[in-house]
């Protein structure tokens, strides 16, 4: 036996404040970084809905402004107007308030002001440097979804002429704060609040078979996994209040399954969900239920000794000696736990012309293999059939 070693690195998240009521707590977050200019980012749907209301009143006279044109997947061109009313309002922090959409939109417009950019600019999804020519924004996030963008340092955004998503990465753009209020996510749609809560699983999962995973990652995830299980489906059903608990219970699992990401990144379900998403405008928890089980068979063909973690949060006896069957077990759970929440697991039921699906394998290999969460490279041959069995 060896002993352990290795090294996890940690980003500039400084708090993480939960539980119901806690919008409140944003203000005094802008307090204590000696903030007084908030730029809210936000999608139409939250920008005119009582919630932000909300949001505006517990920012407690900070606020200098609301851009609520984010739009799903983040399209270059919607950032624009988010950046210029950054610089008309003269911002000393953004707020992310809503999904993973507007939650990136506020790290990507903090990009652009920080390097001088006149406009957001899509990478494809890998470390670049950075130049810095303009002040370095704080950002905070105020989730209503569980896509746990508000855990990272990295933003996607699609390129309208390629309708391929690339992104940004800079620890930089880490959020100083996230404020989880589950009171706040009972007007989410039902739909949406499950699928990315199988975005969730999703990283719990993608984390724990990483070549690159931790055992605190690995430890963290099964916990997710459980969470998920038990409290997900609960969490759309029965009176408000239980409903409330619930949620609460699915952030905290959300943070845990993408707990240390910085360390392990993702793999090959996330690398379709993002060209599947930005190519055919399917939003990515939605991706994630139809991209998981036929990921998890191939995994569990490939490194099934790295499924000890994910057969523990799905209590799937797990043994090292012969791993197979309990890493193909998961996988079935998996499809069995999705399909029961009843989102879609077809790319057919998403609307992706059949005829089309080849056309973003190039873009999903890049960022598979330069992810480097594999032995062995992802080939052409094994995404088609992946893509041909989630048809």
């Amino acid at each position: 036996m060896q002993a352990p070693e290795g090294e996890f690195r940690f980003t500039q998240l400084e708090t993480v404040v939960y539980g119901p009521g806690k919008l409140n707590a944003i203000g005094h977050e802008l307090e204590r970084h000696g903030l007084k200019r908030a730029l809210v980012i936000t999608g139409r749907t939250l920008g005119s809905s009582p919630l932000i209301e909300r949001v505006k009143a517990a920012l407690e006279g900070r606020l200098v402004g609301v851009y609520s044109g984010i739009s799903q997947h983040v399209p270059s061109k919607t950032l624009t107007g988010a950046i210029e009313e950054a610089k008309r309002t003269q911002a000393d922090c953004l707020i992310g308030f809503g999904g993973g959409s507007p939650i990136d939109a506020a790290k990507l417009v903090a990009m652009a002001l920080m390097t001088g950019d006149a406009a957001a600019r899509p990478l494809d999804f890998r470390r670049a440097e950075t130049v810095v020519v303009g002040p370095v924004l704080a950002n905070f996030a105020i989730p209503t979804t569980l896509s746990a963008a508000e855990f990272t340092a990295g933003a996607g955004m699609t390129d309208e002429a390629t309708r391929r998503k690339g992104g940004r990465f800079d620890e930089r753009l880490q959020p100083r704060a996230v404020i989880m209020d589950p009171a706040l996510t009972l007007q989410t749609p039902d739909w949406l609040w499950a699928s990315t809560g199988v975005k969730a699983l999703d990283h719990a999962v993608e984390c724990a078979y990483s070549l690159r995973h931790q055992l605190i990652c690995d430890t963290l995830a099964a916990r997710a996994i459980k969470v998920l299980r038990r409290h997900l489906p609960a969490s759309f059903k029965g009176p408000g209040y239980d409903q409330v608990a619930h949620r609460g219970m699915c952030q905290l699992a959300a943070w845990m399954s993408i707990f240390g990401m910085i360390n392990t990144r993702l793999g090959i379900s996330h690398a379709l969900g993002h060209q599947i998403g930005s190519r055919w405008n399917v939003p990515h928890g939605v991706t994630s239920c139809i991209t998981v089980p036929h990921v998890m068979r191939l995994m569990a063909q490939r490194a099934p000794q790295r499924f000890e973690a994910i057969a523990e949060g799905f209590e799937v006896p797990f043994d090292s000696a012969k791993p197979g069957p309990a890493a193909m077990q998961c996988a079935e759970r998996a499809a069995q736990f999705i399909r029961e929440l009843g989102v879609p697991t077809r790319l057919s039921q998403a609307g992706v012309p059949r005829s089309e699906i080849e056309e973003i394998i190039e873009p999903a290999l890049a960022e598979i293999n330069g992810a480097r969460t594999l032995e062995q490279p992802v080939t052409a041959q094994d995404m088609v059939a992946l893509l041909e069995a989630a048809y």
